[in-house]
């Protein structure tokens, strides 16, 4: 049976080249052929002889395509589409060199469709070094932070959630920590999570790794309380639970006729980077807060955020007229270049290098645990095999994407999926679509909403499947520090010392990330409020005074080696650097002033 013809201008290269395009679109189910005579608009001579041309041709031609004919279902049944559709050809048609320009511009010269094999691939290798990172530093303290000897015992809670909640207890605290909620289980959980992160990096079972992970840190986050609730732990639980349906589901590493990742989950993930990027410039603005909005809020930034770097040091002694551009040049990062990420090839490319570029300056200046990694895992879902195979080892991309055999057509909605795939997938990912557009859309305007849609954000905010973002919407203009000191006489005291966070006037601002030491953290936001604002800190003193081991752990100094103070006291000092004047002189990083008692002498009650 013939095929449909496709007849275009062989003299026009802009022609040939959106040609070639709809070539791998189509793979063999149309065939292209330059006109023997000069035509001025595209012809598809269908199989019964039929010719049709211009718009119409285009589209009858892509829904050979499976997948593809939505273009077709809308010239033939939405009014003005058809009308409007050749209007936009016909000036396209008349105007190729200015197109041709255009496509330069937006696609490059080559105009072929986008594959994410290499991409993708190493977004999953990228994801599974975060969680190995994430899982091995949560490990490395999770015993003073929940164990039965921490600041914040899981059991005991857990307990008293039961009581409180009944049957319900389950569902609102949804933790694999009901079943087993012993020091033992909690440190295997982080080791589980740890090795099966290992394997992901090794390429095995992509699909029930991410879904294991999920659950996993997902129980962790719960169980840990405040010390888990920063953006980076949803961050990370919703990547990996997206990460499940990125590729076709597998057991062993597969290189050569390995299908695709899923175009509708790839999508999401775009999402998912512009919600991340776009709200964290947009809450900065919303919040009204003045240093923000007058550009100064990298005046103060770096000196107190919340575990700087020594080179946070350098920047904040930077000029003034330069912290205003670089506040201005922020904006512009995350207000516009998100919005390049649903634009064609070279507007991605800037989206990328803008927004990765961003994030290696935070990184620099700055402690944020694997939040910038993260990131950056997402940026790398914005370069496509065209790009990627300048820099890629080319026998491995094309092993990775089987390129010396031709694309064949895609199948419904992802590269190669097959129909069950998409059957399965279809409805998940038009689901999370929904619930990404509901949560952006109410970037710009709160609004409370109908029941029906709370029904499905609410189990999914529970889950943490589907987040919100907006880091420092209002800057913290000053440094107030926690500084815990004991004493067994009232009379002298020892100051203890915390690993990371600032100290010490003498210790260099460290570089810990990709660790995250969350009391340090939990520090910094503790320093804002007061001891009755978080009973996880007069907990802490609680297990400074019994002299528990997985707590003192946490800390970097302990004063008190042979046995616990009687009492210990809290007292809040202003935290500054120093210029470099008084560093070059005193050779201290920080410079510090009382400003008042924190929380006052606590000592155990007898027997307790």
């Amino acid at each position: 049976m013939p095929k449909p013809l496709m007849l275009y201008d062989g003299d026009c290269g802009f022609c040939g080249r959106w040609i070639e395009r709809w070539k791998r679109r189509t793979g063999d189910a149309v065939d292209y052929s330059p006109a023997p005579d000069p035509i001025t608009a595209v012809q598809l001579v269908l199989e019964d002889g039929q010719i049709i041309e211009g718009a119409q041709a285009v589209f009858k031609s892509l829904s050979y395509a499976p997948g593809r004919g939505l273009g077709l279902w809308a010239y033939e049944n939405l009014p003005w589409f058809a009308e409007a559709s050749e209007l936009v050809y016909g000036i396209v048609a008349r105007h190729r060199a200015f197109f041709s320009k255009l496509t330069d511009l937006l696609w490059g010269k080559s105009v072929e469709p986008p594959e994410y094999f290499a991409s993708s691939w190493l977004f999953m290798r990228a994801l599974g070094v975060i969680n190995l990172i994430a899982f091995l530093s949560l490990g490395s303290q999770i015993d003073g932070l929940i164990g039965s000897g921490g600041i914040l015992p899981l059991a005991p809670w857990l307990e008293a959630v039961k009581n409180q909640y009944g049957a319900e207890a389950h569902r609102i605290l949804p933790t694999l920590f009901w079943l087993n909620s012993s020091d033992r289980a909690i440190l295997l959980s982080c080791k589980t999570g740890a090795a099966l992160s290992a394997l992901l990096v090794l390429d095995l079972a992509p699909w029930f790794i991410p879904a294991a992970l999920w659950a996993l840190y997902l129980s962790l986050s719960l169980a840990c309380r405040e010390f888990l609730g920063f953006q980076w732990d949803i961050l990370l639980l919703e990547i990996n639970f997206l990460a499940i349906f990125l590729n076709p589901p597998r057991l062993w590493p597969r290189f050569i006729n390995r299908s695709g990742p899923s175009c509708a989950v790839l999508f999401i993930l775009h999402l998912v980077l512009f919600k991340l990027m776009f709200q964290s410039g947009w809450v900065k603005l919303l919040s009204g807060d003045p240093l923000w909005r007058g550009l100064t809020a990298l005046t103060v930034h770096y000196e107190t955020q919340p575990i700087p770097t020594w080179l946070g040091w350098y920047a904040h002694q930077l000029p003034v007229g330069f912290q205003r551009f670089s506040c201005l040049a922020m904006f512009g990062i995350e207000l516009v270049l998100p919005f390049f990420i649903f634009f064609p090839r070279r507007m991605k490319l800037t989206a990328f290098s803008g927004l990765a570029g961003l994030q290696v300056l935070i990184l620099l200046t700055g402690n944020y645990c694997f939040f910038n990694l993260m990131a950056i895992a997402l940026c790398l879902l914005l370069l496509d095999d065209h790009i990627l195979g300048r820099f890629f080892p080319r026998a491995l991309l094309a092993r990775l994407a089987d390129r010396d055999k031709t694309l064949l057509p895609r199948k419904n909605f992802t590269i190669g999926m097959n129909n069950t795939r998409m059957g399965l997938l279809a409805p998940v990912a038009a689901l999370l679509i929904f619930l990404n557009a509901v949560q952006i859309t109410g970037t710009f305007r709160r609004r409370d909403y109908p029941a029906w849609m709370r029904t499905v954000l609410e189990p999914a905010a529970a889950l943490r499947t589907v987040n919100s973002y907006g880091l420092f919407a209002v800057m913290t203009p000053s440094r107030p520090e926690i500084v815990i000191e004991g004493s067994n006489d009232g009379k002298e005291w020892k100051e203890y010392g915390f690993k990371w966070k600032p100290g010490d006037l003498s210790r260099r601002p460290p570089f810990v990330a990709p660790h995250q030491p969350r009391a340090d953290w939990q520090m910094w936001f503790a320093a804002l409020g007061d001891a009755r604002q978080n009973p996880w800190f007069v907990n802490l003193i609680a297990r400074l005074l019994e002299g528990s081991p997985p707590a003192l752990a946490l800390l970097d100094k302990n004063p008190f080696p042979d046995s616990p103070p009687l009492v210990i006291r809290a007292t809040l000092f202003d935290y500054h650097f120093t210029d470099a004047a008084e560093k070059k002189a005193g050779g201290k990083w920080w410079k510090r002033e009382p400003l008042r008692p924190y929380c006052p002498p606590l000592s155990l009650r007898r027997g307790k």
